[in-house]
């Protein structure tokens, strides 16, 4: 077979006193996303979205939320490592689309960086940030936290 497709998925709630990291940017909003590493949904789902095309299992066996040493982790950092694993398996990214679930904060001035620092961890593969609403509906539109979706196309290498 010389492609696959994998999807991600990932969620956490929003919380105090934690910085809001998304895509492996910084923004300036009052709550960030709890989690036991940074919390980065767009990372988290985009690593699990690799992780699944390439038959490698999830994000949470490779990086288990019991083991310490992944407390307050740079999530782009776990997708570096995660994506080398996809490498070493056999497999190149030719494209992802990462979508983000929720009513704030609005992302359009940070998408490029967003975009450029998720890219960088795939090895330069093309990596595409968006999002959307849910028109005030479940728990990302009551704004109680976000989500994000992912999905990516390998090829063999």
């Amino acid at each position: 077979m010389t492609f696959r497709v994998g999807i991600g998925v990932d969620a956490h709630a929003f919380e105090d006193g934690v910085p809001l990291v998304l895509g492996g940017v910084q923004l300036d909003h009052p709550r960030g996303l709890a989690g036991h590493s940074d919390g980065d949904v767009l990372a988290h789902a985009l690593t699990d979205a690799l992780l699944g095309a390439a038959g490698l299992g999830d994000i949470g066996s490779l990086f288990p939320a019991d083991d310490e040493r992944f407390r307050g982790a740079d999530s782009v950092e776990l997708l570096r490592e995660a994506y080398g694993r996809v490498q070493e398996a056999g497999w190149t990214l030719v494209n992802a689309d990462c979508v983000l679930v929720g009513e704030e904060p609005k992302i359009a001035a940070h998408r490029g960086e967003m975009r450029r620092r998720l890219a960088e961890a795939v090895g330069g593969g093309e990596v595409n940030v968006r999002a959307t609403t849910t028109d005030r509906l479940g728990f990302t539109g009551r704004g109680e936290g976000l989500a994000a979706h992912a999905v990516a196309l390998l090829q063999r290498a």
